[in-house]
């Protein structure tokens, strides 16, 4: 079966990234980063999820945590200096994104909002992240996701 390229695959590839793909079967609902860790062979706090966060100063950013994490909001709010931050409402993710639930990436957003990924990606040879749509995942390595995204590091992720 071929791979659909997204706008995030076609950028990866014209930036000359090395990266792979892997597809999974989408269950619309179970959309959880745990489940498609399983479905993709990888530990859940490999496989990284992208959250849309608004702040009070900053506006809008995109929060990239592991799979088994929940975002900590205050953690966030200092990151990107804001005094508080809010995940958005759900029907604002695509309006912001291009993207739908469970196929959000910083990778050729609508908008190169900025990027927080938390400091345990740095612990892996390769992390997993959604290519544009749900049903594939971009398998990188964390400095190429960085360098890309101009991600910057903090511990914005907390034990469920």
């Amino acid at each position: 079966m071929a791979v659909a390229k997204t706008n995030a695959v076609r950028l990866l590839e014209r930036l000359g990234v090395a990266f792979s793909l892997r597809e999974y079967d989408v269950d619309p609902d179970d959309l959880a980063a745990e489940s498609v860790a399983k479905k993709i062979g990888m530990p859940p706090e490999q496989v990284f999820k992208t959250l849309i966060a608004r702040g009070d100063r900053n506006g809008v950013c995109l929060a990239v945590i592991p799979g088994d994490n929940q975002l900590d909001l205050k953690a966030l709010a200092i990151a990107t200096g804001d005094r508080k931050v809010e995940t958005v409402a759900l029907k604002e993710v695509q309006p912001l994104t291009g993207y739908i639930r469970g196929g959000v990436t910083a990778f050729a957003a609508k908008k190169d909002y900025p990027v927080f990924l938390d400091e345990t990606a740095e612990l892996f040879d390769e992390i997993s992240v959604s290519a544009g749509t749900r049903g594939l995942q971009v398998i990188i390595a964390p400095a190429d996701y960085i360098r890309v995204t101009n991600a910057k590091i903090a511990a914005i992720g907390k034990a469920k």
